[in-house]
């Protein structure tokens, strides 16, 4: 059994349809799709030696398939410097995760590395009663929250149809560079759009996923965030 059979068969198992996100970049990284460098910590130990091998800064974030929205709890603590910082956030998420919510189940805490801000954008993927997985591209932050400035094509896509999502969309202008501001590497946007074409198709399995922010550099880009659903 490949590693991806592995997850969903474990989470399966566990009577979860939604992955963990360490899961979630796993399966991401199967496929080629740029993550943040991470590793769990199921101790406070942990935590500061991986944060040392990840390198500073880095962010600590609950990892529990009873916790959805993680800054709701206070399962989330960015920019950590140095090592007494990540020993006293690993507490501290720990602490208020058990206050917010008693019964939930604590996997560990994701230690990942802290991502430099630059242009976001989302890639998400939902299923269509009539036609399938649909693939939907925007730029990130209030654009995709207040003004759905966002793309759709039914997967599979070709790396026109990537092209034409990225450059249809009212934002586009801000990918290619503004006030000062490099422009945003396009291609591997792309990149990005056709790999998550081909999981989708290759694994009928997951009925939602979001990318949601990718950090875009003017060379590269990175998941910092990964969600998937799985059908029931």
């Amino acid at each position: 059994m490949d590693l991806i059979s592995q997850i969903f068969d474990n989470a399966t198992r566990e009577g979860r349809t939604v992955l963990l996100e360490p899961e979630a970049k796993t399966i991401c990284m199967e496929y080629g799709i740029p993550v943040t460098k991470f590793k769990l910590a199921t101790s406070e130990e942990d935590a500061v030696k991986y944060a040392g091998e990840i390198g500073f800064p880095v962010v600590l974030k609950i990892v529990s398939p009873d916790v959805i929205h993680k800054f709701d709890v206070g399962g989330v603590i960015l920019n950590l410097k140095n090592r007494k910082q990540v020993r006293e956030a690993y507490s501290k998420i720990i602490n208020n995760v058990k206050h917010s919510k008693p019964d939930a189940r604590i996997v560990g805490v994701l230690v990942q590395e802290m991502a430099p801000s630059s242009t976001e954008v989302i890639v998400g993927m939902t299923k269509d009663p009539q036609f399938g997985p649909a693939l939907m591209f925007g730029l990130g932050g209030i654009f995709v929250e207040v003004l759905k400035d966002v793309s759709f094509r039914v997967a599979p896509i070709t790396e026109r149809d990537a092209r034409e999502m990225i450059t249809e969309i009212k934002g586009y202008p801000l990918l290619k560079g503004y006030r000062g501001m490099p422009p945003a590497d396009v291609d591997t946007i792309v990149q990005i759009l056709l790999k998550t074409s081909k999981l989708v198709t290759e694994h009928p399995e997951v009925d939602q996923l979001d990318l949601n922010p990718i950090m875009v550099y003017e060379k590269g880009a990175k998941v910092v965030d990964a969600r998937m659903i799985l059908s029931r």
